[in-house]
């Protein structure tokens, strides 16, 4: 099983960008059940949150509900996965909240890659990140 990053649902569903065409093709092939692919809460409330955020809460909408329809596994994030993730940001002092909350519940659920553009995920072992 792989974890998704929000940004791979922001760039597909975004304007133009050469990371846009890759993140649709791999929607694709979760969607098809190509990829074994899953993601936490947490991805859900960063698309609600950034979509809110920036006035554009109807294509927020769409982004949530595709979302949550083409990934066929959204686990919960609980509070042994808060703790690894207050470790992490005190080991690693340049990492996001976000990022580290991401890493240790991959970390905790046995995932050992990710798909994600974000370079800061490159930092943590045993977390091989990839972009589509």
């Amino acid at each position: 099983m792989v974890f998704i990053d929000t940004n791979i649902f922001m760039y597909a569903a975004g304007k133009e960008h050469p990371n846009k065409i890759p993140s649709v093709n791999l929607l694709h092939k979760i969607a098809s059940g190509k990829v074994d692919a899953c993601i936490n809460v947490e991805v859900l409330q960063e698309i609600l949150h950034r979509y809110r955020h920036i006035n554009r809460w109807e294509d927020g909408k769409s982004v949530y509900s595709l979302t949550h329809k083409i990934v066929p596994v959204i686990f919960s994030v609980d509070t042994f996965i808060m703790e690894k993730c207050f470790e992490l940001l005190n080991e690693y002092t340049n990492v996001m909240a976000r990022d580290a909350l991401h890493a240790a519940f991959c970390w905790i659920n046995g995932i050992t890659s990710m798909y994600s553009y974000d370079r800061d995920f490159d930092i943590f072992d045993g977390i091989t990140r990839i972009e589509p």
